[in-house]
């Protein structure tokens, strides 16, 4: 089932996508079109995207799936417990994907979104 992209998700899509860079300003403009296809269900905070292609053109990211954007979370204490990694296939917004580096740390899209905008 998919949703409409919510906040929380646009926001760190926002915060990840923060950049002047071609491939970065041409993602941006595809944010408006997508939406959510499915969550992660061990709540991460992965997110999978549809996109309806016949209103954007593809990023000049290449053909193949690629890590378009990323970014290092850092918690207030400045500890880095993982990162968000924005995904294109074909240069498409496919996933966001949250990871996590520790187990000590709880990595989820809530904290990624707290922690991107603490640190942006």
């Amino acid at each position: 089932m998919t949703e409409s992209l919510p906040a929380d998700v646009a926001d760190v899509l926002a915060a990840v996508l923060n950049g002047d860079t071609p491939v970065h300003i041409a993602l941006q403009r595809r944010v408006a079109h997508l939406s959510v296809r499915a969550r992660c269900p061990c709540g991460c905070g992965t997110v999978s995207f549809e996109l309806d292609t016949s209103k954007a053109d593809p990023a000049p990211t290449g053909s193949s799936t690629v890590v378009a954007a990323e970014a290092q979370l850092v918690t207030e204490a400045g500890e880095c417990p993982g990162e968000v990694l924005v995904f294109t296939q074909g240069g498409y917004l496919s996933w966001l994907e949250v990871c996590s580096w520790s187990d000590d740390v709880g990595v989820t899209l809530p904290a990624a979104r707290r922690w991107l905008q603490t640190h942006s």
